[in-house]
Parts: structure tokens; C-alpha cells; sequence
């Protein structure tokens, strides 16, 4: 699941940072523009996000597992994003 190798489909993890993080979006883009890591980043959350959306169709005896296993990827990846964007400007 991992997008940095070179997903493509770009626009995609770029949409999902910008869901996750609205009130962040003018940052989300302009980092997305000058930093390939970042976007990466963004696709793999999206991925993540794709990946526990579709939990509930994986076989009974798995499903639980993966999708508490996605679920914090989600949110680790989001912690990730979040970190890369800094302290959020305008709040004290």
C-alpha cells in the first residue's frame, strides 16, 4: 500500500489530506506542490482510508482484524500529515 513509489492517481491522496484536514487546506497544497514526500504521504493515507472503507467485505474471520489494523494506519498516517504541516497558523 504503498503510493510513494509512484501512485497515479495523485489527485486522490491530495483530496483525502484535504477531507481530513479542511481548515488546512491552503497549506495541504502548497506543500503537496513542492514536496514529493508529502505527497506520498497523502496517497497512502488515502489508500489507508480505501483499505478500511472495504473492511466490512473481507472474509468473517479476518474482518475485525483488519479493520482495527487500518483504522490505525489511518490514524498514524494522519498523525504523519498532520506533523509534516506543522503547527496551525492562526491559533494560540
Amino acid at each position: 500500500m504503498n503510493a510513494r513509489s509512484g501512485g497515479s492517481d495523485e489527485g486522490h491522496g491530495l483530496a483525502a489530506a484535504l477531507r481530513r484536514f479542511p481548515t488546512r487546506s491552503l497549506q495541504i497544497k502548497e506543500l503537496s506542490m513542492r514536496d514529493e514526500s508529502f505527497r506520498g504521504m497523502c496517497e497512502d493515507f488515502a489508500a489507508a482510508e480505501t483499505a478500511l472503507a472495504n473492511a466490512d467485505q473481507l472474509p468473517f474471520h479476518v474482518r475485525d482484524a483488519r479493520r482495527t489494523e487500518f483504522k490505525g494506519l489511518v490514524e498514524s498516517l494522519a498523525a504523519e500529515i498532520e506533523q509534516a504541516l506543522g503547527p496551525a497558523k492562526g491559533l494560540s
